[in-house]
């Protein structure tokens, strides 16, 4: 029986999880309708009184989302009000819909957003090291898969007493768009993991924040010559076709293994296998690690607690495979071989 290394969803024992059963529940409701109710008179208030009443309709915001706020860095009593931060970023988060689909309460993107202040000028703006850590969950259990973790040590923002934190798409603005820069990152990564390249209109939604970021001039938010591990790297990577391939592995890893493991464990298994391999050969072809990095350095731990439990031989080709894909990891991978 495989035990995964991973964090239990905060749900009564008997809880399962299925993947965006909500949108599937209003597509089914509406199409059944228009069927079983063709050519009678059913005034549109009572089938939308269907649709609300039907249990699970009751729906919420993408995000669930905890900030973690380190402000030992900021003295004075000009900054006393920071700590308003920490709820201020929650509830900008949690709060807006950042897509047209449905979510159920257990279906929400679980993630912690950990900053860190490092200073701050006379005219309140901040500098501050962040990482946005994302937990997906796996289908048919209460545990959750450590998605990806997002580090960024370059933001500056500025954030007066009593500011107003409002979204839009289309005026940059450097504490919200920030924020709206990795909540469509960490969208697309869920979205992928869903279906294959399912990511696709988020990842174009942050390039869009960035393009806007990159227009206001503010550091940061520039197209970074040499070094590429930041904000520009990220997005030209998961914009980059050459990269899709690496997009697709996440789904196979995700949805045809972890997703499967309940039903059959050595096909699941068989399934990512397939995904490493995939990405591989994408490692091969390509020129930037960024995102394998950002993978594997997300997954290994897992990785391992999927195969321990494996044959000898299913274990060893794991090794072999892990030890070339990703070396910076290979004492862990060693535990295979035993």
């Amino acid at each position: 029986m495989l035990m995964f290394i991973s964090t239990p969803i905060s749900k009564s024992p008997g809880y399962t999880y299925e993947p965006k059963s909500g949108k599937i529940l209003q597509k089914y409701l509406l199409s059944g309708m228009m069927y079983t109710f063709k050519g009678r008179r059913i005034s549109l208030l009572i089938l939308l009184s269907l649709l609300l009443c039907w249990p699970g309709a009751v729906t919420a915001q993408e995000f669930n989302c905890e900030v973690t706020l380190n402000n030992r860095q900021i003295s004075g009593s000009s900054f006393d009000y920071i700590t308003e931060l920490k709820n201020d970023l929650e509830n900008y988060l949690n709060t807006y819909r950042w897509t047209n689909d449905r979510y159920e309460t257990h279906e929400r993107i679980m993630c912690n957003i950990q900053v860190v202040l490092t200073g701050v000028d006379s005219n309140f703006n901040f500098t501050a090291e962040v990482i946005f850590t994302m937990r997906r969950p796996i289908y048919n259990t209460n545990r959750q898969s450590l998605a990806i973790v997002l580090s960024d040590n370059n933001w500056r923002f500025h954030y007066p007493r009593n500011k107003n934190l409002i979204h839009d798409d289309m005026q940059f603005d450097d504490l919200t768009s920030f924020i709206d820069f990795y909540a469509y990152i960490m969208l697309g990564f869920d979205y992928d993991s869903f279906s294959e390249l399912g990511g696709t209109p988020y990842f174009n939604s942050a390039q869009n924040v960035f393009e806007l970021g990159q227009n206001s001039g503010v550091q940061g938010w520039g197209r970074s010559i040499g070094a590429q591990r930041n904000r520009f790297g990220l997005i030209t990577d998961l914009s980059n076709p050459a990269y899709e391939d690496l997009r697709r592995a996440i789904y196979r890893y995700h949805r045809l293994g972890l997703d499967q493991f309940t039903l059959d464990e050595e096909i699941a298994r068989k399934q990512i296998l397939s995904a490493l391999e995939m990405l591989r050969d994408n490692k091969q072809v390509t020129s930037n690690n960024y995102l394998f990095d950002i993978f594997f350095s997300s997954k290994y731990t897992e990785i391992v607690a999927i195969f321990r439990d494996a044959d000898v031989e299913t274990r060893l080709e794991a090794y072999n495979l892990l030890r070339n894909v990703d070396p910076g990891h290979s004492s862990e991978y060693e535990r295979l071989q035993n």
